[in-house]
């Protein structure tokens, strides 16, 4: 048995995964902290061989998580790092260990589970686009604010501006809460569809559009184009590693968080 741990930004989410295939783990909000909340999310985890982590999180936090491992399951997690090449995925920087390791470990998600060329628009802290070839060459990728980060930049800059909850996202909005909130959310729909057709263009061939992150089923129905939702992609990444597509990676932690 693995235990799967993908440390976000701003949620710890983890499985458990075997031969059987992945089980999900009830996301941990890391706002809070995290000891607790991890001995409350595992108490009834079964015994694991071996706990493989990609993080973005800051040193505190992943500390953190190294301690609760240790306690519960008696073992030294593997800290994950982006390599310039494997699972069948090539990354297109030219210092590898500068593409954040939740985006590699996605991307190899990613080239399982499409056949094809494919653009990945993950939203969650940030609009995180990337384009992956049918061979599994990665082609490059855009961040942006996410629609959530974009608003609290608006309404942190200005006076007056304000934002309600029950704001509507439309095209032409005839109220401040209405054009803030659809401004946001029409700039990111409109960045991921001109990504995709750039990708698109370039390799003139049917690109597959994969959405993720917290807000992606947010983002879907704006998009004037079809999209499939997949859920959990840096688990599944993590899967591909616990189930040998490489080589082991590293048991040390790494500076792997720069997206």
């Amino acid at each position: 048995m693995n235990l799967l741990v993908d440390l976000g930004n701003t949620r710890l989410k983890w499985a458990l995964h075997d031969a059987q295939g992945l089980r999900p783990g009830t996301p941990v909000d890391h706002s809070r902290p995290l000891l607790p909340e991890l001995e409350l999310a595992w108490r009834d985890a079964p015994a694991v061989a071996r706990a493989l982590v990609s993080s973005v999180g800051r040193p505190r936090l992943e500390a953190e998580l190294v301690q609760a491992i240790r306690a519960r399951f008696g073992i030294e997690p593997q800290f994950v790092a982006t390599q310039a090449q494997a699972c069948g995925v090539r990354v297109a920087y030219a210092r590898p260990e500068k593409l954040g390791v939740d985006r590699f470990v996605a991307l190899i998600a990613l080239h399982a589970l499409v056949p094809g060329p494919a653009v990945l628009a993950s939203v969650g802290t940030a609009l995180v686009l990337d384009a992956l070839g049918g061979d599994g060459v990665h082609l490059g990728g855009l961040i942006a604010p996410s629609p959530l980060l974009m608003q609290q930049a608006l309404l942190g800059a200005t006076a007056r501006v304000t934002a309600a909850e029950s704001a509507r996202i439309v095209e032409l909005a005839d109220d401040t809460e209405d054009a803030v909130r659809s401004g946001c959310w029409l700039a990111a729909a409109a960045l991921v569809e001109r990504f995709h057709l750039q990708v698109s263009s370039r390799l003139a061939a049917p690109v597959a559009l994969v959405l993720a992150g917290g807000a992606a089923s947010e983002l879907a129905p704006l998009l004037g184009r079809p999209a499939r939702i997949e859920a959990d992609l840096v688990l599944r990444g993590l899967a591909r590693f616990a189930d040998g597509c490489i080589a082991s990676p590293s048991s040390e932690s790494v500076e792997s968080g720069n997206s």
